[in-house]
């Protein structure tokens, strides 16, 4: 089988503008590529249509795991979560409600987030947090299952 391919997306306007770094981008593609995936950090403005637009080719192009990061609070462009619905087939709240569970007691801000995950053909896509502590923090809690999740929609022998 191919390598597990994750593509990292940067959700900002800022940092599309190029008006600020891409910090958080940088940081989950350092964490994934830990629990073995290659990654690549790409960035769109917020909003519905560049994300699914986004997402939609991702899938197409059979990313294995398709991580966003930024556009999931309650700011007016936050609009990550709408585009991801519009793309996923099958939601995959587990993950989420983990990434939200884990934060209660040590980030006041965790429960704002707002974000999704699911499936879409064999395409894991999963929302983080846009600030770098939300995104080591998400995903050290669901990392150990990433790579079994991807193992099983690309219908590849697990050890479960």
């Amino acid at each position: 089988m191919e390598p597990m391919k994750a593509v990292v997306l940067t959700v900002s306007d800022r940092v599309s503008a190029g008006s600020a770094a891409d910090e958080s981008g940088p940081a989950a593609a350092a964490r994934l590529e830990r629990l073995g995936f290659t990654t690549t950090v790409e960035v769109v403005p917020d909003g519905i249509d560049p994300v699914e637009r986004f997402l939609k080719t991702a899938v197409d192009n059979g990313v294995s795991l398709v991580v966003t990061t930024g556009g999931t609070g309650f700011a007016p462009r936050d609009l990550t979560p709408e585009a991801t619905r519009r793309v996923i087939e099958r939601p995959a709240p587990g993950i989420v409600e983990a990434m939200r569970s884990a934060t209660f007691g040590s980030n006041p801000y965790g429960m704002l987030s707002r974000g999704e995950a699911g499936i879409s053909g064999a395409t894991l896509i999963l929302n983080l947090p846009g600030s770098v502590r939300g995104v080591e923090e998400s995903l050290d809690v669901i990392g150990p299952a990433l790579r079994h999740g991807v193992e099983l929609l690309r219908s590849e022998e697990t050890s479960h």
